[in-house]
């Protein structure tokens, strides 16, 4: 790698001259924080095989290539019966916030418990698939069809039926959701539709 070599966002240090003491230099720097996520775009379909394997999409193996290195973290998701994958880095920041809990009051405690149960780490194969586990799979209901959704974290991985269901009902009441979210808020700019 050359002087100011860039990649995945991560500082690559150079050395200084030969002969002189070693320095670390940064030369990138990024503005954003470092657990802030690449923003994934797009709903994607797969087909899970017998062993429970997901091949990622082309178009989202793309966009996760930088982030595929340090492996991801699967879990389940808190509100809906899907599973939520999670970059390692970003998994890293949203345990850094759940170890702020103070484990000696049980409300906190419980809420670890039960956030972090059933959590894998998972990496992709040489084939780009990622292993989904039996207990993990059973709790999303997955069945042969999977939906990959993008999310601010990471991905939303769905069985097609159950996503097509809570996308459906949703849709009735979205724009009243939005207005509840989104247009109440002065820190928002105007222009999300």
């Amino acid at each position: 790698m050359g002087k100011g070599s860039r990649r995945a966002g991560k500082v690559i240090n150079k050395v200084v001259e030969c002969g002189k003491k070693w320095e670390k230099k940064p030369t990138f720097e990024s503005n954003s924080p470092p657990s802030e996520m690449v923003n994934l775009i797009g709903v994607y379909e797969c087909k899970l095989d017998a062993k429970g394997r997901a091949p990622l999409p082309a178009a989202l193996k793309k966009q996760l290539a930088a982030l595929t290195e340090g492996g991801f973290v699967l879990k389940r998701s808190v509100f809906s019966k899907c599973l939520e994958l999670y970059p390692l880095e970003e998994w890293n920041a949203v345990m850094g916030q759940v170890g702020q809990l103070n484990r000696f009051v049980k409300k906190h405690a419980d809420f670890i418990r039960m956030f972090t149960a059933g959590v894998k780490p998972v990496e992709l194969d040489n084939a780009g698939r990622i292993l989904i586990p039996k207990d993990l799979m059973a709790f999303a209901g997955l069945g042969e069809t999977l939906v990959f959704a993008s999310a601010p974290f990471g991905l939303e991985i769905w069985d097609k039926e159950a996503y097509e269901n809570v996308v459906q009902a949703s849709e009735a009441d979205f724009g009243a959701l939005a207005e509840e979210v989104m247009g109440q808020s002065n820190e928002r700019p105007n222009h999300v539709s």
